[in-house]
């Protein structure tokens, strides 16, 4: 029976199912950081959008922010 030390691995040297480090292929790592900038931009950009132009559509839809409930 083969026993398991404090590194996840089994007396006879294989890897515990789950608990070994993936191995990272470049395209992967540019797919993950496209995403991530992409969703930066995204994030700067509709905030950007709100602060201009959210003011005059509370305006327009409501009659201003202050009669928004």
């Amino acid at each position: 029976m083969p026993t398991t030390n404090f590194r996840g691995r089994t007396s006879e040297g294989e890897s515990m199912a789950g608990l070994e480090i993936p191995t990272w292929d470049p395209e992967t790592a540019v797919l993950i950081g496209t995403i991530l900038l992409e969703a930066i931009v995204l994030y700067v950009g509709y905030g950007s959008l709100e602060r201009l132009f959210g003011p005059y559509l509370m305006k327009l839809l409501v009659g201003g922010e202050t009669n928004a409930r």
